[in-house]
Parts: structure tokens; sequence; C-alpha cells
């Protein structure tokens, strides 16, 4: 400690500042970064529910805005493939045949991955609950639409009159095949929200590494 008179004529004691081995001010002994972030995602962290929806609804747009542009493509190269954008908004990989079925999974893929991201960036921790979030919610939506068809009749069938990516489930009789797609799409969609909840809670903690150090 070091004493010194302000302008006043009352001393004032400061700490003297740590010196490291080679003349230079020694770092401050603060808490790890780490440990600051651990604080912060057992009081912050789990899967948060309306990060989840927003995900969602990113996700849906997405599935959306990507199959408007491959039909767009696909009908200026003059291709017979049957792919609509109620076929990947629903899922419907068994009616897209093989190639439009790829196109398909990809729309999938990328829409989740940028719901999962949207979810992983607005809640910071647990990016892979956030992901899992997205997903649940797409799953939701998907049974209340299915019933509210079933219950109100086809003329208010929603499912077939709202565009939303809502895993493959389809009104009609199920067979093996719309089974296998089901999961198919289900699982793509799942891997694509974590993947992308993973990289927006990724984002954040390169943010933390900078700003906590």
């Amino acid at each position: 400690m070091s004493t010194s008179i302000n302008p006043q004529g009352n001393e004032q004691t400061r700490p003297i500042p740590r010196v490291g081995n080679d003349g230079r001010p020694a770092a401050s002994s603060g808490p790890d970064h780490r440990e600051v972030v651990a604080r912060q995602k057992e009081e912050f962290g789990g899967m948060k529910v309306g990060a989840g929806f927003f995900g969602w609804l990113a996700a849906t747009g997405m599935a959306v805005i990507l199959t408007a542009l491959v039909a767009a493509v696909a009908a200026a190269l003059g291709m017979s493939q049957n792919l609509t954008t109620a076929d990947a908004t629903t899922g419907n990989v068994a009616k897209a045949g093989l190639v439009g079925g790829i196109v398909l999974l990809v729309i999938v893929l990328v829409a989740y991955y940028c719901g999962g991201y949207v979810a992983g960036r607005m809640a910071r921790f647990n990016g892979l609950k956030q992901g899992l979030a997205v997903w649940l919610w797409a799953v939701i939506v998907t049974i209340v639409l299915g019933v509210l068809g079933a219950v109100a009749g086809s003329k208010f069938n929603l499912m077939d009159q709202v565009s939303v990516p809502n895993l493959g489930v389809s009104t009609d009789r199920f067979t093996w095949t719309g089974v296998l797609a089901l999961v198919v799409v289900a699982a793509v969609a799942l891997l694509g929200a974590i993947l992308g909840g993973l990289a927006g809670m990724r984002f954040h903690r390169r943010v933390d590494k900078i700003g906590l150090s």
C-alpha cells in the first residue's frame, strides 16, 4: 500500500499495483470466465419454451422460402419432378419421388437448423435443449392441427391449408411407406434443430470467452 496527500490535505491510501517478474503489471486474479458462465448457466439455463416457439416460427418461414426457391428453379429448368410447396412443408417424402425426397429432406434439415440457431441464440445456454424445444413445438403444432382437422372435418383441415413443416404427418391412411417417411423426416428435423441450437449457443460462448477473459 502507498500513501499520498490530496489537495485537501487528507491522506489517501491506494494499493500498489502488482508487478510480474518481467516488470510488467501482473494480471488481476479475478474469477475464471468458465466459473462465471457456469454460474450464469445454473441461474438462467434450461429449456426455454418461448425461444423454442420463435425458433419453430423461423423454421417454418425458412421451409416455405426454400421450397418456393427450389420449385422456381425446377420450373425454370423444365424439370418434371413433382415438387410442390405443400409436399415440402408437410415433409411428404413419399409423394415426391427419390430426387424430390432428397431435396425435401435437405430443406427440412436447413430449415430446422435455422430454427434451432434462432432458439440457441435467444436462450444463450443449453443449445441442445433449445433445438429439442423447436422440434417439440413442431410436433405439438402438428398434433393440434391434425386433431382440429379430424374433429372439424375436411373443410376445416388446417393441415392442408396452412403450409407448416409438420414432420410428415398426413390425414390420409397410414402406410408402411408413410410411416417410414415420417420417421426419416422427424429424425432429420430433430438433427437439424439440435445442430442449430448448439451453433447458436456456441456464439455466446465465444463472446463470453472474450468478454470475461
